[in-house]
């Protein structure tokens, strides 16, 4: 049975760089900072490019991505080590990374 592929994410071309400009000048409105302030009056514009940056692979197919290990016998263990994986906190837009290790036996045929 193949995997439902997911509908793509928005290319990161597409982020509406503006509209995150005018949601930060929002935010440091909101916290009580003034977004004209001489340290600070470019960071709407740094922060709209870092997301385009971070979120850019967010459209990608996961599948172009992946390599895949055959077994040479049906029952030895395939051991994939320090993958690393870069990622967003859907609640808080905080990001983490880390690293993974996969380890599986294969099914016959699969």
């Amino acid at each position: 049975m193949a995997a439902k592929r997911r509908k793509p994410a928005p290319r990161p071309d597409e982020v509406d760089l503006k509209r995150v400009e005018r949601a930060v000048r929002e935010l440091l409105l909101a916290i009580g900072e003034d977004p004209k302030r001489e340290g600070i009056k470019d960071t709407p514009c740094r922060v709209a490019r870092m997301y385009q940056e971070l979120f850019s692979g967010m459209g990608r197919d996961p599948a172009d991505e992946i390599k895949i290990y055959h077994a040479k016998n049906e029952d030895e263990m395939i051991l994939v080590k320090d993958i690393v994986f870069y990622s967003f906190c859907e609640h808080h837009l905080l990001p983490f990374f880390g690293r993974a290790h996969i380890a599986y036996i294969p099914r016959r045929n699969r």
